[in-house]
């Protein structure tokens, strides 16, 4: 499946101001990396991928929409998907690309 390319371009318009973001294929979608990192995606099986603090991974799974990310049948922290029903709004949206961001944004810069 491909991934939503309206749900793309939501976050171009959230992430855009930010000149240190840069746009990679990952995982079957559409990453977002700042400093190298990838930040947010969106995901080829559909909602958001989202990179958190790993010790924040647990308390924010319980958000509404949100649930582990897994690869290679392995749970990783620091990383969440999310639902597309739970990012159809800005409102919805903005909160976890900024928290991707922000997080993507404290780690050190990859060359």
């Amino acid at each position: 499946m491909p991934y939503d390319e309206d749900l793309a371009n939501r976050i171009r318009e959230l992430l855009g101001g930010d000149a240190d973001v840069t746009e990679k294929r990952m995982f079957g979608g559409l990453a977002f990396l700042t400093g190298g990192h990838m930040a947010v995606a969106v995901s080829g099986k559909g909602g958001l991928m989202v990179r958190v603090d790993p010790a924040e991974t647990e308390a924010l799974r319980e958000k509404p929409g949100a649930g582990p990310f897994e690869m290679r049948g392995r749970v990783l922290d620091g990383w969440l998907r999310v639902d597309a029903d739970a990012v159809r709004t800005k409102r919805q949206l903005e909160p976890w690309v900024k928290r991707g961001a922000v997080y993507a944004r404290s780690l050190p810069t990859k060359d």
